[in-house]
């Protein structure tokens, strides 16, 4: 709550603007583009990190599919985890995410920007057609983050294990999966401090359709889990 606060106070002028060019944005979501939607988010995001001492560290943006769709993957630490992520993505990217979360303040005004998927958990059919929606889209050539650990328990830097079933966005639509190794993504929004923090976002290489097709969702979830979990591990050795 503290860094929320500061955020908000070291932008203290521009948070009016802010607020009124998202609602606007987010009010008429057929009046701009996608990049242009993104481009506000990322700078809305960009400058409440630096009104909050949050640096972001990006490695392995070389390693994104430049064409076509593709599912990032993700471990899941905490409500900052997707801005980081899109803070460090270039093109625009969309998420999945909980219907129930998703209509609180401003997460409401976000996913609306992005136009991301909001799962209806409440029934199986309901739930079905939007992984339904998110499989069409990623053929299409969207960008999806889904986290395959459901939601976030205190995880910090350790990785649970990954849902075989959220895989299947990836699977269906033949895309490419891309690890996302995030550490210390919890911090800027658990930590009840004012310092500076910093969190580490790593895309890595991606595993192609021609890799996974004969595997198991089972055995792509644990492979993908793993490449995430090496990847933590060899950035808190080396520093």
């Amino acid at each position: 709550m503290k860094r929320i606060l500061l955020m908000v106070l070291r932008n203290l002028l521009l948070v009016p603007w802010m607020w009124c060019r998202l609602c606007y944005h987010a009010a008429h979501p057929d009046k701009y583009s996608l990049e242009e939607h993104f481009k506000m988010l990322r700078f809305i995001v960009q400058r409440a990190n630096k009104g909050g001492n949050v640096i972001v560290e990006s490695y392995g943006a070389e390693n994104l599919p430049e064409q076509d769709g593709f599912v990032m993957y993700p471990n899941h630490q905490g409500k900052y985890d997707a801005l980081g992520i899109m803070t460090s993505h270039q093109k625009p990217c969309t998420v999945v995410i909980d219907e129930q979360r998703s209509h609180l303040p401003i997460a409401d005004q976000f996913i609306t920007l992005i136009q991301g998927t909001r799962l209806d958990k409440s029934t199986a059919r309901t739930q079905v057609k939007g992984i339904l929606n998110v499989i069409s889209e990623v053929a299409e050539g969207r960008r999806y983050i889904i986290f395959p650990e459901g939601g976030y328990y205190h995880n910090r830097n350790k990785v649970h294990e990954f849902s075989p079933g959220s895989f299947q966005c990836a699977i269906k639509s033949k895309s490419p999966i891309v690890p996302v190794a995030l550490i210390d993504s919890y911090k800027p929004f658990e930590l009840n401090s004012l310092r500076s923090v910093t969190t580490q976002v790593h895309f890595l290489p991606p595993i192609y359709y021609e890799e996974y097709k004969d595997m198991s969702t089972k055995e792509v979830a644990v492979l993908t889990r793993k490449k995430i979990v090496d990847a933590i591990e060899h950035a808190q050795k080396a520093n």
